[in-house]
């Protein structure tokens, strides 16, 4: 179907939304009908805003600070539940660095919290350890990474997760410390492990750089310790049905997992 001269004037003017809404617009005065009609537009643009900075998050899945329960997380005495989910460490350029076992609810927080950042107009990236890894020796090797290391700079905050489950070769090392070094007073970076820092060197296999990073990442950082018991497993064995005649009913069987923390 041919557009109508409307929505030709509208797309010349990026006026995208105009010619769909301006229907829907009660009129009472010209001021007050382009007055709605500019709000709509504004309201639309925002939404697309969003959807692309979603989209360049990269997040897995979505999980939200609603959700998430902190009953099981040691925070330090300098840093607050408000501090976190106001946003405030990415706008002062601090570190996030959440360390448990598997399971214990650390990369739904860091997602929700990336959530939402993107939503609240901040540009967000997320990549797991071993992926951000190999991407960056992909790059390097193609003569690429220069746009790699660009696009990670626009930034506001890096969620780096799973650091630990596996060890990284020498170069790869290199080039994440490189990445996460550069965070440093610049921009927020949020890490996920399953080590403590004593153990970051069985990871990064250079005890030199393995220092200058945890040096890094814990002067203007925020350590988090996730100390319960596995959310999945917890999730999983609560669905698991024993009958009353078969060998006793816990009485606190279906109870214990009310408050679990999310995955």
């Amino acid at each position: 179907m041919t557009d109508s001269l409307l929505q030709k004037q509208c797309k010349m003017l990026k006026l995208g939304s105009v010619s769909q809404t301006y229907n829907e617009i009660s009129f009472e005065s010209r001021e007050q009908f382009l007055t709605d009609l500019f709000a709509e537009e504004l309201r639309n643009r925002e939404k697309n805003r969003n959807r692309r900075r979603l989209k360049r998050a990269g997040f897995p899945q979505t999980k939200t600070l609603e959700e998430f329960s902190w009953d099981n997380i040691i925070l330090p005495p300098q840093t607050t539940i408000e501090h976190l989910t106001e946003l405030r460490f990415i706008d002062e350029k601090e570190s996030l660095i959440c360390m448990g076992g598997v399971g214990t609810g650390k990369t739904h927080l860091v997602i929700a919290l990336g959530l939402k950042a993107v939503l609240s107009g901040k540009e967000v990236r997320f990549f797991q350890t071993v992926d951000l890894a190999n991407r960056l020796l992909e790059k390097n090797a193609k003569g690429t990474l220069g746009s790699l290391i660009r696009d990670l700079e626009s930034c506001d905050l890096l969620i780096v997760d799973e650091l630990g489950f596996l060890p990284l070769p020498r170069h790869a090392a290199e080039l994440l410390f490189q990445v996460i070094a550069s965070c440093y007073e610049r921009r927020s970076v949020a890490i996920t492990t399953n080590l403590e820092f004593g153990q970051w060197n069985t990871v990064i296999n250079d005890s030199r750089l393995t220092a200058a990073l945890i040096d890094r990442l814990v002067h203007h950082g925020h350590v988090l310790a996730f100390t319960g018991e596995s959310y999945r497993l917890r999730h999983a064995l609560s669905q698991l049905h024993v009958p009353d005649d078969v060998g006793g009913a816990h009485p606190q069987q279906n109870t214990i997992y009310k408050n679990d923390p999310a995955q």
